[in-house]
């Protein structure tokens, strides 16, 4: 058996740590709980890691960079802003079903995170609210959208996928691109026929 290499090791130990950081929360976990959870003495976990805020703000800023870049991508592209929209409502679904733990974390406990990437990460968050409202005003100032409050459309759409983290599991009655269609029809037309 091949031994495990220090890089391996070490995303061993943040996909672990925000397993643990979802069921317990950060506080609620410790390095010797996650150096259980990874088969290695706790004293080793520093070999691989600093320190448990150092995993946090791993997992934070990841989970902020794919939401940030995958922003950025679809800003780009020449869809209309229905289609804009519909992708980023598809992005966070999948990111929750993938990688449910760490989004998990990314949107409950960065608030433990400690200064400076305490700011940092409260920034990011602005910038992406930013971007993802800009696309719904221009949608509103383009008619494809209904013409609503741009901060109620916002945060009742983040709020609706949020729900995903703890509700969906593989094996339900739905598949995850019909989850996916399912939400992205209530939220883009309703219930109403």
């Amino acid at each position: 058996m091949l031994p495990i290499r220090k890089s391996n090791k070490r995303q061993l130990i943040l996909e672990e740590a925000a397993k643990l950081f979802r069921q317990k929360g950060f506080s609620g976990t410790s390095m010797r709980d996650l150096a259980g959870e990874v088969g290695i003495e706790a004293a080793s976990m520093y070999n691989h890691i600093k320190s448990k805020d150092e995993i946090l703000e791993l997992i934070c800023f990841r989970v902020s960079s794919t939401y940030i870049s995958q922003l950025a991508e679809i800003e780009s592209t020449e869809a209309s802003f229905v289609e804009k929209i519909t992708a980023l409502i598809r992005l966070h679904i999948r990111l929750m079903i993938e990688d449910g733990a760490a989004v998990s974390v990314g949107n409950h406990d960065w608030k433990y995170l400690r200064e400076p990437a305490l700011t940092e990460f409260k920034q990011a968050r602005k910038q992406y609210e930013k971007g993802f409202a800009a696309l719904i005003e221009q949608g509103i100032a383009a008619g494809e959208f209904q013409p609503v409050n741009v901060s109620v459309a916002l945060f009742t759409i983040l709020s609706a996928v949020r729900w995903v983290e703890l509700w969906y599991r593989p094996g339900r009655e739905l598949s995850a691109e019909e989850l996916e269609d399912n939400i992205v029809t209530m939220l883009l037309s309703g219930l109403k026929k």
